[in-house]
């Protein structure tokens, strides 16, 4: 059975309807995210962004990252939990990433040459 939304419904073994993306659901994912990736290395190849080159990046990265824990691991149709888990880790990957940032900007490393 096929809903308006893009989503085509599978009865699973308890008999509970679940809706699955479609395949060209899928396609358009892969689009945005090659585009996505396309933004990004324009973005590292563009010398007047580079002071805020960093910041682009993560939130590029981030956005990936939801798109792919979301969509292609289907995390919107399972528990709420396991989406907390996810977004705690990249949560606490953007905070590392962060800290180390401000520690290299305050005290950068010595070049040697």
């Amino acid at each position: 059975m096929t809903h308006d939304s893009g989503l085509a419904t599978h009865d699973s073994p308890e008999g509970l309807e679940h809706a699955h993306p479609k395949p060209k659901t899928y396609a358009l994912i892969g689009l945005v995210l090659a585009i996505i990736t396309m933004a990004e290395v324009w973005a590292y190849t563009q010398q007047s962004i580079r002071p805020i080159l960093v910041p682009i990046l993560l939130v590029l990265s981030a956005c990936k990252f939801a798109m792919v824990v979301g969509a292609y691991m289907h995390l919107r149709f399972d528990h709420p939990l396991f989406l907390a888990v996810f977004g705690f880790g990249l949560a606490v990957a953007g905070s590392i990433i962060t800290a180390l940032m401000f520690l290299f900007g305050q005290y950068p490393l010595p070049h040697h040459g």
